[in-house]
């Protein structure tokens, strides 16, 4: 029974051979024309003042969101990025904990690279953070398989002690056995007619901490590694991760003094269709990636 049965059969009074006034018809009554009733009854037309106000309401709307995206002044992104980026999570005035925003600063990150590394960040909270974005891009890149190159990375972005520490942990990590599980020979190289693939591309970041000469940053990113070709027993995949990064500023920039790593937060896998090797291939020979800012 459809909801139009159902009142209908509630406002029609029938003879007692089933019809209306003896007529053997029924008739059934509907919702007056001008109630707008909860089963669609038509509505009464809106007059031209309303249609004027809902007008200025959406685009008084739009123009807020405009003005939100586009950060607003430079007062108000300093006044924000210090509640937003305070040492260990500060709370606000409502007892929550303040979180950074998400406008970008509107600073450019770094007018200069070193062996293809952005350097000379910002010595404050966003510089910090922008490095920490960069230096995650550079430290899970296809350079970190290689010796060579890898040290390299490592001297450009750890202060000079902790590159000292560091190389030789690395060279554990980036063992012979483990470039074997990977597909990959000695050299970090893989088999002709493939190509080898470790991109980092952050999410976000976050300030923990910062003293001026120090800072802690959290970097959300998702990972691609693999082996695009089309004898690949380890094809590319996906990851979520968070790095933490102590740095100091040394040297006139933010440097690395110790990190550690997490898995997470993993959104929701989709239902998008995997590409084949040869669309992985071509997609990491044309696209490049970005200095990133914060």
């Amino acid at each position: 029974m459809s909801l139009g049965d159902s009142q209908s059969n509630g406002d029609s009074a029938r003879s007692d051979d089933g019809g209306y006034g003896g007529t053997g018809q029924t008739r059934t009554r509907y919702h007056d024309q001008g109630t707008g009733g909860p089963y669609g009854g038509a509505r009464r037309p809106k007059s031209s003042r309303g249609m004027v106000t809902g007008v200025a309401v959406v685009a008084l709307l739009i123009a807020a969101i405009a003005f939100a995206n586009r950060g607003g002044d430079d007062s108000s992104n300093s006044a924000s990025s210090t509640a937003g980026s305070g040492s260990g999570g500060t709370s606000g005035s409502a007892g929550q904990p303040d979180t950074a925003p998400t406008a970008a600063s509107g600073e450019q990150p770094v007018t200069k690279k070193a062996a293809g590394i952005p350097t000379g960040f910002a010595h404050n909270r966003e510089g910090a953070q922008s490095a920490a974005a960069n230096y995650a891009v550079s430290l899970g890149s296809t350079g970190m398989f290689r010796k060579d190159t890898r040290d390299s990375i490592v001297d450009a972005l750890f202060t000079s002690e902790a590159a000292a520490e560091q190389k030789p942990l690395l060279d554990k990590t980036y063992s012979a056995n483990l470039l074997t599980r990977l597909g990959l020979d000695a050299g970090g190289n893989a088999p002709e007619g493939s190509t080898f693939v470790s991109r980092v591309t952050p999410v976000g970041t976050k300030t923990v901490a910062y003293g001026g000469a120090t800072a802690t940053v959290d970097i959300w990113y998702v990972g691609l590694s693999g082996i695009a070709g089309e004898k690949s027993t380890n094809p590319v995949t996906s990851s979520w991760n968070t790095w933490t990064y102590d740095m100091r500023w040394s040297g006139d920039d933010w440097k690395i003094v110790s990190y550690a790593a997490k898995d997470g937060p993993n959104p929701v896998p989709g239902d998008d269709r995997a590409a084949d090797s040869d669309e992985i291939t071509k997609a990491i020979d044309e696209y490049g990636g970005f200095t990133y800012a914060r």
